[in-house]
Formats: structure tokens, sequence, C-alpha cells
């Protein structure tokens, strides 16, 4: 069983940065693929970007070159850096991890807006 919770949403203008955090715990952190995805209002659930845990990442190609993924395994966190935010980047985002299971963080709220 892996607990995930994540941290750091916010209201910010176009333009401005906010960072994600996820705190994991419950089973060995460096066995799961750690991942962000997204969810709009009257939209799918989709991927944001994703981290190894040896440190290969994948990232959906609307916030490339904006967004960066990473992680420390001595600290069970995952964590997005979010520049050059746009509106259509407003959504829930939600923390997840990876390996046989899959396990879901309870999802914090990103609003870009002036």
């Amino acid at each position: 069983q892996v607990q995930l919770v994540e941290s750091g949403g916010g209201l910010v203008q176009p333009g401005g940065s906010l960072r994600l955090s996820c705190a994991a715990s419950g089973s060995i952190f460096s066995i799961f693929v750690m991942g962000w995805y997204r969810q709009a209002p009257g939209k799918q659930r989709e991927l944001v970007a994703s981290i190894t845990g040896g440190g290969r990442t994948n990232y959906a190609d609307s916030v490339k070159g904006r967004f960066t993924i990473s992680r420390d395994n001595a600290k069970n966190t995952v964590t997005l850096q979010m520049n050059s935010l746009k509106p259509e980047d407003t959504a829930v985002y939600y923390c997840n991890a990876h390996f046989a299971n899959e396990y879901w963080g309870q999802g914090t709220q990103v609003t870009v807006s002036s």
C-alpha cells in the first residue's frame, strides 16, 4: 500500500510559476514510476509528466520546456516545477505511483488566471 499526499497548488497569474510536491509513504519508493496527471473540468485525466526510479522522464507535448519533474528517492518525494503557466494549465493535479498497481493522491487545484 502506498499513500500519496500532494501540496503546492494555488492561484497564479499567466506566466507565473508553481511547484507541486508529492510525499509518498508505505512502500519502497524507488521502484515506482511516479507521475503527475491533471484533469480539467469536462475533460479526461491526462498524463503531464512521469519519471522512473532511475530518473528517466517523459512529458506531455503541451508542457515540454515549461514543466520539470524530479524525484528524491531518499526523501520519498516527487516534484513538478511549473513555469510559464498558461490558463489552459488550470486543472486538478494528481500524483500517481505505478508498479504493478496504481496509487493516487487526493489532488491539488492549480488555477492560472489574471
